[in-house]
């Protein structure tokens, strides 16, 4: 059992995913343990409720072992880590769209608050001063693409999935951003 976790050590991830689809578990088992920590830091980076971080992983990483043969890999462009982050993100809204689906409405007779979204929070959390102001004046559409490719380290294929955009839309929104940050700046 030994040498079986050691060259699963040596292992890179899209190898783990394949064998993960012929039923590999030890693959599964050193995937979730190169993955979870940095998947769950991603995640509390954008929701602050640690009840909904561990759904979304739990349920991740079941969608991982269910369709690890689904995975293109490399064919496509894409790797193994940011194909978790792409089941894991569209968890994670799933979770926030069945959260706002079963909230009660607030009492007619209050006024309704407005909090913040967590992803909001955990911006204002990571980036502040003049470049966290900047960046919280940006259009939410464009602060999106730049959370993902600059704060989240995606590529433009792996941001287009993750927010379901054409590449060259996210290309675009991108650039906007980057030169509305750097006039918000200036």
């Amino acid at each position: 059992m030994r040498s079986v976790r050691a060259a699963l050590h040596e292992v890179d991830e899209e190898r783990l995913v394949r064998l993960v689809a012929k039923g590999d578990r030890a693959a599964f088992e050193e995937l979730y343990r190169r993955t979870s920590p940095w998947m769950a830091v991603r995640l509390r980076r954008r929701c602050v409720d640690e009840q909904i971080v561990a759904e979304v992983m739990q349920e991740t990483y079941l969608a991982v072992w269910r369709a690890a043969g689904a995975f293109a890999g490399t064919a496509v462009g894409g790797t193994a880590t940011g194909w978790l982050w792409t089941i894991a993100a569209r968890r994670l809204v799933d979770a926030f769209r069945r959260r706002a689906h079963h909230a009660e409405p607030p009492p007619a007779a209050a006024p309704p608050d407005v909090a913040p979204a967590a992803e909001e929070l955990a911006l204002a959390g990571t980036v502040d001063g003049d470049v966290g102001d900047a960046l919280r004046c940006l259009a939410p559409e464009l602060r999106q693409v730049l959370q993902a490719m600059v704060l989240d380290g995606l590529s433009v294929r792996e941001t287009a999935v993750l927010l379901g955009l054409p590449e060259g839309t996210v290309k675009t929104r991108a650039r906007r951003a980057r030169i509305e940050m750097r006039r918000a700046l200036a």
